[in-house]
């Protein structure tokens, strides 16, 4: 999973081409509270994991289900071998793609 922790939230949105509200609504952030991250306040983890899901790596989160994390987290538990190999195959199929 990529770090995000580094990485400028504003500098994002501009290279994206929206505004704060547009950007930070997408993760449930309010605008006022995504200009507060971009002025510098601390980002908690769980928003800079969605800046990453949503901004990064272009997840629609809308249409991820929590069957979904249920799936993956038991293929985890149960058969991390087969899990990093689809893992490395479903990141091959998306740079090949890119």
């Amino acid at each position: 999973m990529k770090n995000i922790e580094n990485v400028d939230a504003r500098e994002i949105r501009r290279k994206l081409g929206i505004n704060q509200q547009q950007f930070w609504s997408k993760l449930g952030v309010t605008q006022s509270g995504g200009s507060r991250y971009e002025s510098g306040r601390n980002m908690p983890r769980p928003v800079q994991q969605l800046l990453r899901l949503v901004h990064v790596e272009q997840i629609d989160i809308g249409k991820v289900k929590r069957e979904d994390f249920e799936i993956v987290e038991f293929l985890k538990s149960q058969d991390p071998e087969l899990y990093k190999s689809l893992k490395k195959q479903a990141r091959s199929k998306a740079k090949k793609a890119a």
